[in-house]
């Protein structure tokens, strides 16, 4: 049974970081419509004075943020010892876990294009050790016929693997460029959330009737193993999301998800006292003991 369409979403313009202009798509006020997704922001530039103050350092706890960009440029660094760059067609998949500190310092660039999803960690995986993964271009796979072309972050698709896997979400993460006159069709377990986010051109998602939208739109579904999406005289590139409710209470505070208000506490008090980052690198030690006398 194909699924039906929940809801339209569009999101807002807003600022985070220390300036950076954004499209908020989803966040606080959704919970728990998207689970096991807490946040999708959608960044579309091309002035860098929308961007180049970028996300100074700052902390996570309790979740995965997972950064990916059609164009772009970031520059990168964390609490583990980890500092990079992510460009064109490229992903930043962090599990923030017991605690981290990162900052993203977004770079000049032609155009920014990407965005930034914060996916939930079950209550047994919030205070797991924190991990960090750079995704590039030659690890994401592509399946590709003439109507389409699927770029696949995590999940399966026409036999192809994501370099992600995780076994309390299961997230399937495609960016999908589709033809004129064109469908795809997805299979996914019932009880799945997905959604789907148009950042280019125009597209179908309702099975049921004709109903062109332009980007930027949203669209979250109802249950269903099944989602078809169609294009008509215009092609359309969106991202397509899933995975496995977690259904647990959600306790959220800033950049630090817990599933209660007392967890939340403890982890305001580690930060106060200087104890939040459990396993620091000397890499990157000096601006962790900066961030703590600066707050």
């Amino acid at each position: 049974m194909y699924r039906k369409v929940k809801s339209y979403f569009e999101g807002r313009e807003t600022q985070d970081g220390a300036g950076v202009k954004l499209r908020r798509c989803f966040g606080y006020h959704q919970i728990p419509d998207f689970d096991p997704f807490l946040m999708m922001d959608f960044f579309d530039s091309k002035d860098p004075a929308d961007y180049r103050r970028g996300f100074p350092w700052h902390p996570h706890r309790g979740i995965e943020t997972v950064t990916y960009l059609i164009k772009g440029e970031i520059e990168h660094g964390d609490s583990i010892g980890n500092s990079g760059v992510i460009r064109d067609g490229q992903c930043q998949w962090m599990t923030a876990g017991s605690g981290i500190l990162h900052q993203e310092l977004p770079q000049p660039s032609e155009e920014m294009l990407g965005v930034q999803i914060w996916l939930n960690l079950a209550a047994v995986n919030k205070m797991t050790e924190p991990q960090y993964g750079d995704i590039t271009q030659d690890m994401i796979p592509v399946y590709q016929d003439e109507d389409k072309k699927v770029h696949i972050i995590a999940g399966e698709y026409g036999g192809l693997s994501g370099e992600i896997q995780r076994n309390d979400t299961r997230p399937i993460f495609f960016d999908v460029e589709l033809k004129a006159d064109s469908e795809i069709i997805f299979e996914l377990p019932t009880d799945f959330n997905a959604y789907a986010f148009l950042i280019r051109g125009e597209a179908n998602f309702d099975p049921q009737k004709k109903n062109l939208k332009k980007y930027p739109q949203g669209v979250l579904y109802e249950n269903g193993s099944k989602i078809k999406v169609d294009t008509a005289k215009n092609p359309a590139r969106f991202l397509f999301l899933a995975g496995k409710k977690l259904e647990e209470p959600i306790a959220w505070g800033g950049p630090i998800v817990m599933n209660s208000r007392k967890e939340l506490a403890a982890a305001s008090q580690e930060l106060d006292r200087g104890t939040f980052i459990k396993n620091k690198k000397e890499k990157n030690v000096s601006q962790i003991n900066e961030f703590y006398q600066d707050d």
